[in-house]
């Protein structure tokens, strides 16, 4: 009887056109209004509002909240990499709680505004918030745009008239539903998680809040705003996409 070895079959599995253990997902836009809430983001990023450039004194920020993150001490030293030994992280660890990031970054001068608090409130938000509006150049400026999610802390009306009743030069721009692909502080955030939080190991609130506030006050020292080139236009065209793939028969799909 003829024999295969695991190693041939993985080969010849991973040449193959079909690969039925791989999988890539998506969630279907469920926001009636998400090419126009989309849309004035994406208008913002160009440095447009209601069809007109903004001016000089207009400011666009991103924010958003990294929730739960885990504060945990590894119970062994993590081994440092080596000449031809990846890193070694033991399993084994101990819980010290969870704390949040709150981030704001100015989208075309890339510059950021923090906070390391204990869970994410409201409360702690509108600090966030009069941080930067309490800021040259912002607490002077004509508008300052403030893009957001729809998460608790920051949704719907009552955030934009909460918000805008002791910042009258502030507007709140909700995205839509299920679309935080287009905030551009979550680059900034999968940076953090890479550079700042992979591995973990932290022994205290205040160990890790030094961590992430320091890397903070590094990046922005040499960071430059990120090159967004999707547009509305682009967006138009996804979603035709999307729509056309909706419309197919289920056998198709």
């Amino acid at each position: 009887m003829a024999e295969i070895s695991g190693t041939t079959i993985w080969r010849w599995l991973s040449d193959d056109a079909l690969r039925p253990w791989t999988r890539r997902s998506w969630v279907f836009p469920r926001d009636p209004e998400f090419a126009e809430r989309a849309g004035r983001a994406l208008d913002l990023y160009h440095r447009i509002w209601q069809a007109q450039p903004l001016g000089p004194n207009d400011f666009v920020l991103c924010a958003d909240e990294k929730t739960q993150l885990q504060i945990r001490e590894r119970c062994h030293p993590i081994s440092p990499p080596a000449p031809g030994r990846l890193m070694r992280v033991e399993h084994e660890y101990r819980r010290h709680g969870v704390c949040a990031y709150q981030v704001a970054r100015d989208v075309h001068r890339a510059r950021l505004f923090g906070h390391v608090v204990q869970s994410s409130t409201i409360e702690h938000f509108d600090r966030l918030v009069a941080q930067v509006m309490t800021t040259a150049p912002y607490r002077s400026a004509t508008r300052v745009f403030w893009i957001v999610d729809n998460g608790t802390i920051h949704r719907g009306q009552r955030a934009i008239d909460r918000l805008q009743t002791r910042w009258p030069n502030l507007v709140l721009v909700h995205l839509p539903l299920h679309a935080s692909w287009l905030n551009q502080v979550e680059i900034y955030l999968s940076i953090v998680q890479r550079k700042v939080l992979t591995p973990d190991d932290f022994t205290s609130f205040g160990q890790i809040a030094d961590r992430i506030l320091g890397f903070q006050s590094h990046y922005q020292e040499v960071a430059r705003p990120f090159d967004w080139k999707f547009t509305r236009q682009d967006l138009a065209r996804t979603l035709d996409r999307v729509q056309d793939y909706r419309m197919r028969p289920a056998h198709a799909a």
